[in-house]
Formats: structure tokens, sequence, C-alpha cells
């Protein structure tokens, strides 16, 4: 009798534990003002704020991340055991749960930052999302109308992919799930006369 794997699950579990793990020390996405005057590295992970080469982290995004990383964590590894198991009759609940973390995580963040891009653009700040661009901050949010400017260059990161790929894998893991959940049928010894 051999054992049934989802081998899309078995690479979306590894992958998912791979990005989670190079996330924590590179972020999905930066941004810097500056000769690193001012440097933000966001990821669901690991968020930090750099000002004059001093980093900054604050307790409530700091709390998000260790949400998102414990998350992150069990979804990659019960995708692993779902991999190894995916015709017993609780895999589709194992599946169920750990599919959809990096999806959410990915889409989450991508909206999040969309978000946060039109907010700045709002007040007049248009950052790049990807690239470099000299920004000018508007005399209507300086005191006494002064305006400044600074290159800000920005750009998303390798674990930024690695998560997409990790979703991607997630997805497929899921609708291959009907292949490999179908009972194994054995065919019967043909009958002996004697």
């Amino acid at each position: 009798m051999v054992r049934e794997i989802n081998w899309i699950g078995l690479a979306a579990g590894i992958l998912t534990l791979a990005a989670l793990a190079v996330s924590w020390y590179i972020p999905w996405w930066q941004l810097t003002i500056g000769q690193s005057l001012i440097k933000i590295n966001a990821s669901p992970v690991n968020t930090n704020f750099g000002i004059f080469g001093t980093q900054l982290t604050i307790p409530m995004i700091w709390a998000l991340n260790l949400i998102t990383i414990l998350t992150f964590s069990a979804s990659g590894l019960i995708m692993l055991i779902y991999s190894l198991i995916p015709a017993k009759p609780y895999a589709k609940h194992l599946l169920g749960f750990s599919w959809k973390k990096p999806l959410y995580s990915v889409v989450s963040f991508a909206v999040g930052l969309v978000i946060i891009l039109l907010l700045a653009g709002h007040f007049g700040v248009y950052l790049p999302v990807n690239g470099s661009s000299t920004v000018t901050l508007p005399g209507s949010i300086m005191p006494q109308g002064a305006t400044v400017s600074a290159l800000v260059s920005a750009a998303f990161q390798l674990p930024f992919y690695l998560a997409i790929a990790a979703a991607a894998l997630c997805i497929g893991a899921r609708f291959y799930h009907s292949q490999v959940a179908k009972p194994l049928v054995v065919p019967d010894a043909p009958a002996t006369t004697s």
C-alpha cells in the first residue's frame, strides 16, 4: 500500500516556513528617505523604523508581528503534517486551517501598504511603491510654509516574493487535495480454485 502525499502541499509548507525565516531578517518592503536618514522596514513578521541609524519599535506593531509569526509558523507546520496524511478523515480540517494564512498575510500586507501610500498622497506626499524619486513635502504640512525635498527609494524584497510563491503553492495544494484524498482502491485478489 503506497501512502499518498500532497507534494504541492509539502512544497507549500516548506516555502511558508522558509519565507517566515527569511522575513525575520529581511523586510518585505523597504522605504529609505535620504541617505539612510529614515528607513522603514515593513513586513508582517518584523516591522521597524530607523531614524538617524537608531532603530525604533512600536509595541503595538511588535505584538501584531508576533501574532503573524505564530500564525505563519502554525500554518507552515500544519501544512507539512497535512501533506503527509492527506487521505485521513481530519486532513481536510488541517488543510482548511493552513492554506489560507499565507494568502491572507500577502493580501493584507499589500492592501495595508496601498492604504498607507494613498493616505500619504492625500497629504501631498507621493511615495514610490518600487523605485526612487524625489519627494517634496508641501508647505501646507511644514512649519511656516517651508518645503523640504529628499530622495526616497522603495523596493519589495525577496521575502515578499517568497510569501507570494508560498501562497500560490498553498492554493495549489488546496485544489490538488481532491486528487490525493481519494480513498485508495485495492483490487481484489483473483479467486483461486483448488
